[in-house]
């Protein structure tokens, strides 16, 4: 049976930058994930960054994202893949979020998010 994981529960409401709770994925057959982020509600003149960031042994995530999902400014729907056949090491995931805001009518920014991954075929290789 495929794996699906809520890397940030839906209608998550997010008003500062920080990082999710970490996902084992090592019972994971492909390894290779559908990540679908849905933006619920937004204010204006903000921006939001996701990234996915990988642990071997669930405690330390490095340095670097292994993925970063293209920044987003408003509702919708943004959709990528997510192989980690690429790096064998990696048996834990974790979403992190950065907001950014340059309006003046409120100081701090404000997202109602939801990131899940679903288990997919494997990507196939060329060569």
């Amino acid at each position: 049976m495929p794996t699906t994981l809520e890397l940030i529960p839906s209608h998550t409401r997010v008003t500062e930058n920080g990082n999710a709770a970490a996902a084992d994925i090592r019972s994971s057959a492909t390894r290779t994930f559908l990540l679908t982020m849905d933006i619920f509600d937004q204010i204006e003149q903000e921006s939001l960054d996701v990234a996915i960031w990988g642990s071997a042994d669930g405690e330390n995530f490095g340095a670097k994202p292994i993925l970063k999902i293209p920044q987003r400014f408003y509702k919708g729907e943004t959709r990528q893949v997510l192989d980690l056949t690429i790096v064998p090491n990696v048996n834990f995931i974790r979403a992190a979020w950065e907001l950014v805001r340059w309006g003046r009518v409120a100081p701090h920014p404000m997202f109602v998010i939801g990131l899940r991954a679903e288990e997919v075929p494997a990507m196939s290789r060329v060569g």
